[in-house]
């Protein structure tokens, strides 16, 4: 089914982008999860989950 900590971090970062959307008081904090998510996955990935996570990053600094 996947690496674990890049389905996770895929999770993070579609609700950081669902709490701003929303205007969630939470929103900063769920971006910082997103983050830390990323940051976990991304020593444990294979080259193209890296470029991935890559991807999910830039959609987060979007939010910031």
């Amino acid at each position: 089914m996947g690496n674990r900590l890049f389905q996770e971090a895929r999770q993070y970062v579609q609700l950081a982008k669902d709490a701003s959307t929303e205007g969630s008081e939470d929103t900063q904090q769920t971006i910082q999860r997103a983050k830390n998510a990323l940051s976990s996955a991304y020593a444990n990935t294979t080259t193209a989950e890296q470029e991935q996570l890559r991807e999910l990053q830039t959609e987060l600094n979007q939010l910031q």
